[in-house]
């Protein structure tokens, strides 16, 4: 078990400073999918918006009410994914899961963001509400790519 310095090395400046500037945080009203997503563990919940065009995200929107890690995760979902696909979605969510869960490499740009949650690795409670975000995204964005509304 990480002792109680550890946890506050955890809760480093940079994180604390995406954590209170996340963006794209006004919902869509012309959202083409919705998805929340909770943490049972913690609770933290996560609603993204997202419109889809030409293959790409072109809008999004995202309600975060989540620690501050899942904040700072939710800081960097929302600064890469404008223009991206679903395959980079993906990638992005798959990559920022081995990261935490088996010391997997930082996510590759545009999402090479999340390295600065590289230190949640050994909270396993944690991971939940960091993965939220970019897991809801990708999420959204199979749907709406299943809906057609691409």
């Amino acid at each position: 078990m990480p002792a109680d310095t550890d946890l506050i090395k955890l809760y480093s400046t940079r994180i604390l400073a995406l954590a209170s500037d996340i963006p794209h945080t006004t919902r869509l009203q012309d959202a083409h999918t919705t998805v929340k997503k909770r943490s049972p563990l913690c609770g933290s919940t996560v609603t993204v918006d997202v419109r889809v065009a030409d293959g790409r995200i072109d809008a999004f929107g995202q309600d975060v009410k989540a620690c501050a890690l899942g904040q700072a995760a939710a800081a960097v979902t929302g600064q890469a994914i404008i223009g991206r696909t679903l395959p980079e979605v993906q990638s992005a969510r798959d990559a920022l899961r081995a990261m935490l869960k088996s010391d997997g490499p930082v996510p590759p740009a545009p999402f090479d963001g999340f390295q600065v949650l590289e230190p949640a690795r050994d909270f396993k409670n944690r991971h939940a509400s960091i993965l939220l975000a970019i897991e809801a995204t990708a999420e959204a964005m199979e749907q709406a790519l299943q809906s057609d509304c691409a």
